[in-house]
């Protein structure tokens, strides 16, 4: 199945961890829906909007286990972005990595599986 990916900081998933879902960071919870990405569209989204940033960890989820919550919609450049629309159950994710800046200050993803 398609894996779709969270950037956020380590102390947004502790919180979310302690309610069992995440309600989305401030950006999120502005637009109305949690922002996703595709493993390749990870590091773009990693250098514009985090970078600088530190204490960051990338949640991994299964994009068929969102269900409806999950919709495909046209954002940077016309490419369609996975978004979660409600909250996100913590059971749902797959794995947690951190995401130390690189030398560049863009956070390091590493491998991430499509």
């Amino acid at each position: 199945m398609t894996k779709v990916y969270k950037i956020l900081p380590r102390a947004e998933w502790d919180a979310a961890l302690a309610t069992g879902r995440f309600e989305g960071s401030a950006v999120d919870l502005t637009d109305g829906f949690i922002h996703l990405s595709t493993a390749a569209q990870a590091q773009e989204t990693a250098r514009r909007y985090f970078a600088g940033g530190a204490g960051l960890v990338v949640l991994r989820l299964d994009a068929g286990r969102l269900g409806a919550a999950l919709r495909w919609e046209p954002s940077r450049g016309g490419d369609l972005f996975p978004h979660v629309y409600g909250a996100l159950d913590v059971g749902l994710v797959e794995a947690v990595t951190e995401a130390p800046p690189g030398p560049d200050g863009v956070p390091a993803l590493g491998d991430l599986p499509p």
